[in-house]
């Protein structure tokens, strides 16, 4: 079994990268390991497709945010000699906290990593580009898209980030002209959210469908239609810690199923787990394609994590 480290050198904070460097001698003092830098972007998701080309067992840990993790899953996705974890050396790690409120210290522990279970999870296809957390359009796309300069800030934390992109973008309007159709949900009109979710948080910790799973074939999507600034002011903090049975169901639609295609004459961003893509129309489906992904010995991702307070 080889164990190849993709290490994104520019996430998280300056002496990260060396504190991760220490622990891998200490959990392997007599090597057999392997230790790659990415330099640019598409950098791991090129050497994690040089990692599995000989076919034999491979770990990968995706050391590095939301954005690392994604470029490995979709270089290994479907790959039975390969499976994927995520070491968090980033300011994200969205993905990480299905596996509880410790889950993301947790996998810093990489003698626990690396004997550690793992299972088959369920993956994303948006447009092409796969994603194994979340899927998000409308104002939520809009906010993650413009986060990372918020994350620059001094002081400023992942969910700190979050709410003061929102509190931007709210500024520029809440809503987009949508289609948008998933099962025998047809809507079109002014559109403020739109999420798909195979794992339970995304934008630094908002959790809005806490009955999703990542192993269960199920997408979990959540479409908000217009509202207005003082029920967006009273109903985002329910949507934010999974209460989205508590909005009116004129308000927030929900389904739970394979597939969904929103469009608009407008662009619009589609953001697949911190990348974003932009086009008129999009097609988010479940993969035929899933992804074999590694966790530390002592947690599991399959109960519900409590809600975040806000």
């Amino acid at each position: 079994m080889r164990h190849v480290f993709i290490v994104n050198p520019m996430a998280g904070k300056r002496d990260s990268v060396q504190k991760l460097l220490s622990r891998i001698r200490e959990v392997y003092p007599q090597g057999g390991y392997e230790v790659y830098a990415t330099q640019a972007a598409g950098d791991a998701h090129r050497l994690a497709m040089e990692a599995i080309e000989g076919g034999e067992p491979v770990r990968l840990y995706a050391c590095g945010g939301d954005g690392t993790l994604n470029e490995v899953v979709n270089a290994a996705a479907g790959c039975p000699t390969a499976a994927v974890t995520n070491v968090p050396v980033g300011t994200g790690n969205d993905f990480l906290r299905i596996f509880g409120p410790e889950g993301r210290r947790k996998f810093i522990d990489l003698a626990a990593l690396r004997e550690g279970p793992q299972a088959e999870f369920d993956l994303m296809d948006c447009n092409g580009l796969l994603g194994i957390n979340t899927v998000c359009a409308g104002i939520d796309a809009r906010v993650a898209d413009d986060v990372g300069r918020f994350k620059r800030l001094p002081g400023v934390s992942g969910t700190g980030a979050y709410v003061l992109s929102l509190a931007n973008q709210v500024g520029k309007g809440l809503t987009q002209p949508m289609r948008v159709d998933m099962g025998p949900i047809h809507y079109e009109g002014p559109t403020t959210i739109l999420c798909v979710c195979n794992g339970r948080y995304y934008g630094g910790g908002f959790y809005p469908v806490p009955e999703a799973m990542p192993d269960d074939g199920v997408l979990d999507m959540l479409l908000i239609g217009r509202l207005t600034g003082p029920q967006f002011a009273k109903y985002v903090g329910k949507y934010a810690t999974g209460k989205y049975r508590e909005c009116p169901p004129s308000l927030v639609r929900s389904y739970h199923g394979e597939e969904v295609t929103f469009s608009s004459e407008e662009e619009l961003v589609a953001v697949v787990d911190g990348e974003s893509l932009r086009g008129h129309g999009f097609t988010v489906r479940r993969s035929e394609r899933k992804i074999s992904f590694f966790y530390p010995q002592g947690v599991g991702y399959g109960a519900r994590t409590p809600a975040p307070s806000l």
